[in-house]
């Protein structure tokens, strides 16, 4: 009977601690794309380490912020990944809290510029990417954002629509060429109005653009290095601007959902990913332009990310307060000088 006994409470407490382990429980908000990939290189191996479930919540930005402010009383998420200005926007609306990076241990292999993005250490990068100008250098010679408006470009460049990701950069860029670099985007929206029609289209998926290159219906466009691969496995002479006046880009950062159920978990999740063994294995698959400077990668893989201090020191990126402050105005100016 004592052995029977001993034999149920050993039972009983190994199925409690199997019901404990289940119980730790990380939930992460990201976008949607390359799941599959994450999901090997990222969430499988992290639930090993921290025997724990990863539970991936995916979607667009306005449908993962929605969320984080319907339940802001009783918060269903622990930590997600956003745009530097959706990030900004979730600090507003007070959804997330400050993150501690004394409990990151691979904060200190970031690049600066991903250290303390929208300020606060509200939030820390985990990838960039530079924005610059694709082009046929057979065709044309681009070294300023301003020859996208040259004779010799006249009906040969697709220009990103302003909703894009990629439009205010470009537009930031141009104004920064025609020394009217404020805020607002007044004079590069102005200018690319009086120019519309030399525009072969106002593209709103990068996607639309290596078929329009093929076919040589174009022969510049602005793109973001993350669709560089496409243009690079074309077989034409083409080729990544640098412009005089620098490039733009854009930047993801991890967030801290404010009275996070799992804080300790978010920790460490954002910590593995942050890690350059980690970073560097997304960025070999081409995923994600490593943030972690410790990152060594063949050339020809870091040809088709944004790879790099010097790059990463290049970098001008828009204030995330000026996008967010301004992008209601920039659609309405747009609409109203270019059209739809």
């Amino acid at each position: 009977m004592r052995k029977i006994l001993l034999a149920s409470s050993t039972a009983f407490l190994l199925c409690l601690s199997s019901a404990q382990a289940q119980e730790r429980k990380l939930v992460i908000s990201v976008y949607g794309f390359a799941q599959d990939a994450f999901k090997t290189i990222l969430y499988d191996p992290f639930e090993a380490k921290c025997g724990c479930k990863v539970v991936v919540e995916t979607g667009n930005s306005v449908e993962r912020l929605a969320k984080l402010e319907a339940n802001k009383n009783a918060p269903v998420i622990d930590m997600a990944v956003v745009a530097t200005p959706d990030a900004l926007a979730a600090s507003r609306a007070n959804l997330i809290e400050p993150i501690d990076v004394s409990k990151l241990t691979n904060y200190d292999k970031l690049y600066d510029v991903a250290k303390d993005p929208i300020g606060g250490h509200l939030s820390v990068g985990y990838t960039f990417y530079a924005t610059s100008i694709v082009y046929r250098s057979d065709k044309v010679t681009i070294n300023s954002w301003n020859d996208l408006f040259s004779k010799e470009l006249a009906g040969r460049v697709a220009f990103p629509n302003v909703t894009t990701n990629q439009g205010p950069p470009t537009l930031y860029m141009i104004g920064k060429a025609m020394g009217q670099n404020t805020p607002d985007l007044k004079a590069p929206i102005e200018k690319v109005a009086e120019h519309k029609d030399d525009f072969v289209t106002f593209y709103v998926r990068s996607s639309q653009l290596t078929q329009l290159m093929q076919q040589d219906e174009i022969w510049a466009a602005p793109i973001g290095r993350f669709a560089w691969e496409g243009f690079a496995k074309m077989n034409l002479p083409i080729k990544w601007a640098t412009p005089k006046e620098g490039q733009t880009g854009g930047m993801n950062v991890m967030i801290l959902t404010k009275g996070a159920k799992n804080k300790e978990l978010a920790y460490q999740f954002m910590d593995f990913w942050l890690s350059t063994e980690i970073q560097t294995k997304l960025a070999e698959k081409l995923i994600d332009s490593p943030a972690n400077k410790e990152v060594k990668l063949d050339p020809k893989i870091a040809d088709n990310l944004t790879y790099g201090e010097e790059t990463a020191k290049s970098l001008d990126l828009q204030p995330a307060d000026a996008i967010l402050d301004n992008r209601e105005s920039w659609i309405s100016q747009w609409n109203a000088k270019v059209g739809q």
